[in-house]
């Protein structure tokens, strides 16, 4: 089983723990870097859809950046709400052999990073409209490459990816693969609402809760009761598993 996640924009670097291996589409994200170098300040700032510090920042991170030293493993270069609820900068050495393992990140820049591919700061999100190679964006950059990737190992894939980066994977997956989302939300009216925050939070922390378990397929995920979140059969179906949210004091079923 491969589980794959979103990356985060926040980036740092860390010295704690060593990379291993160069990420598998480094040709790929050294094309990138030159479209964008290529770019004005005006310009990339409307790429990145961000403030003037924001932009100063990563603009000056572009205009010097070496895809091939100074890195950090990938682990532990997101600094989002994901990455602080999986905590893995104090994960067992089982834990990080597990996410070494099963663990891949999706990227706009990198492609496919494993835990410890080392990487350096950067800015580019999967839906940014950068031309390259022909391509208006880097959907149509990247194709079919990244689920190639994904499901050469195994074809079957747990997705705590957001649908901005799960949308690089699902289009392009063959009958023999297993794709199985899931779903963190509360119901409302008979809907189920995902809040973006939350979501983040049980996707974290759902990495951690998989890699103490040692899981090696989709259902070891159903045991999940973290944050207060719990596995519904009734709302759930083969290719996704809902977890909704309770309320405090709740009675669990």
């Amino acid at each position: 089983m491969k589980i794959i996640i979103s990356p985060a924009k926040k980036m740092v670097t860390d010295d704690g723990l060593a990379w291993k291996a160069l990420p598998v589409f480094l040709e790929q994200a050294e094309e990138l870097k030159k479209s964008i170098q290529n770019l004005s300040y005006a310009e990339a700032k409307a790429l990145w859809k961000c403030n003037d510090e924001i932009a100063r920042l990563n603009y000056q991170r572009f205009s010097q950046m070496e895809l091939r030293q100074n890195l950090t493993p990938a682990i532990l270069s997101y600094e989002g709400i994901q990455y602080q609820y999986m905590a893995p900068g104090v994960f067992t050495q089982d834990c990080l052999g597990y996410i070494q393992e099963h663990l891949l990140i999706l990227s706009g820049f990198y492609g496919v990073l494993r835990p410890f591919d080392g990487i350096t700061p950067y800015r580019l999100e999967m839906q940014a409209k950068l031309v390259t190679s022909g391509h208006e964006d880097l959907y149509g950059f990247w194709g079919d490459r990244l689920c190639r990737k994904v499901s050469e190992e195994d074809r079957v894939i747990l997705n705590l990816a957001s649908q901005e980066y799960a949308r690089c994977i699902w289009p392009f997956l063959k009958p023999e693969d297993r794709f199985v989302t899931c779903v963190f939300g509360e119901q409302k009216n008979g809907k189920i609402i995902q809040k973006g925050t939350l979501a983040k939070m049980a996707r974290g922390e759902m990495v951690r809760f998989l890699a103490e378990r040692n899981a090696q397929q989709p259902e070891d995920a159903l045991a999940f009761d973290r944050l207060g979140f719990r596995y519904h059969e009734e709302l759930s179906r083969d290719k996704e598993f809902v977890f909704l949210k309770e309320e405090i004091g709740a009675e669990r079923l």
